[in-house]
């Protein structure tokens, strides 16, 4: 072969991945019939079919699912080999976006500058995400890595590290009459009216971080709702509802007017580092080995 048909291969790679001529071509800002012709293209030069389009579908034909499988990491490791190159060059025309809720905590933001002086022509963007939707941005591509509550069950995303456990406070008002109690078990949350998490994350993470009932089952009252940490505390210091935080989140949003109380009984909080499994480059394992080693000097 004179030459890797580079634009050809990266066409099939994102075709078989979106299954999609309109989408693939908006990815590689190309026309939906230039999607077409590379792939037509692709499948003269190796001699096989590889896709199967009907006026309802697109999917691979079994050819090319058995060269998506082998071609697929191949071209992984050839882009990583470039990046590599680029990073130890320190020419590496990117930036990596970095997602994160609630707080850039302080293992984060010690991770940032270290990457930052390790590869100082990546720019690192961050971005805050939707406290009940963390999920939304990474998956379509608008970041690159989310630092996450746990847990995760994306079949599309990698869970990376898992770190920063942290116990669970109940944020109150300053008047409420918790706001005096060292701490209060996990039942006593049926006496409160809490202030639910919003928006569309998957059903399993809002009851990890929504809770509807006590470990014993009692029920827990909701009223209002809010889509941020401070839009929640916000309610909670102004109409005597209460919201559930981590114990560092409570220590990054200290104020006069709501207290934070220890539950014991709930499990901890726990964070973890996100990406698209099919997106990993090595910008991400770079900017996760950057978090790992800002945790371990930490612990």
């Amino acid at each position: 072969m004179s030459e890797l048909p580079a634009r050809e291969i990266e066409c099939f790679l994102v075709l078989a991945e979106e299954l999609h001529f309109g989408r693939t071509g908006d990815r590689l800002f190309i026309s939906q019939s230039r999607v077409s012709q590379l792939v037509k293209a692709l499948e003269r030069r190796i001699g096989a079919r590889l896709v199967e389009r009907t006026s309802r579908r697109v999917r691979l034909t079994e050819f090319g699912a058995e060269l998506l499988a082998e071609l697929a990491p191949a071209h992984r490791a050839l882009v990583d080999v470039v990046e590599e190159a680029q990073a130890r060059a320190g020419t590496m025309p990117t930036s990596i976006r970095v997602g994160f809720q609630g707080a850039v905590y302080d293992s984060i933001a010690r991770a940032i500058a270290q990457f930052r002086l390790r590869f100082p022509a990546v720019s690192v963007q961050l971005k805050e995400l939707p406290l009940g939707d963390p999920f939304r941005d990474v998956l379509a591509r608008r970041i690159d890595v989310a630092v996450v509550l746990l847990p995760v069950e994306e079949p599309e995303l990698t869970t990376g590290l898992i770190f920063s456990r942290q116990p669970q406070t109940l944020a109150v008002s300053a008047d409420h009459p918790f706001a005096s109690l060292d701490s209060i078990s996990a039942e006593r949350l049926a006496e409160v009216t809490l202030v639910p998490i919003t928006g569309p994350a998957p059903e399993y993470w809002r009851h990890v971080h929504s809770l509807q009932a006590t470990p014993g089952g009692s029920v827990i009252s909701t009223r209002g709702g809010a889509s941020t940490v401070q839009e929640g505390l916000s309610q909670v210091a102004s109409n005597q509802a209460g919201m559930i935080v981590c114990a560092a989140m409570a220590a990054y949003n200290q104020r006069s007017d709501i207290r934070f109380v220890p539950v014991d009984g709930l499990p901890d909080s726990t964070l973890g580092l996100v990406w698209r499994s099919d997106r990993e480059s090595s910008r991400i394992r770079h900017f996760a080995d950057a978090v790992e080693a800002a945790v371990v000097a930490t612990t």
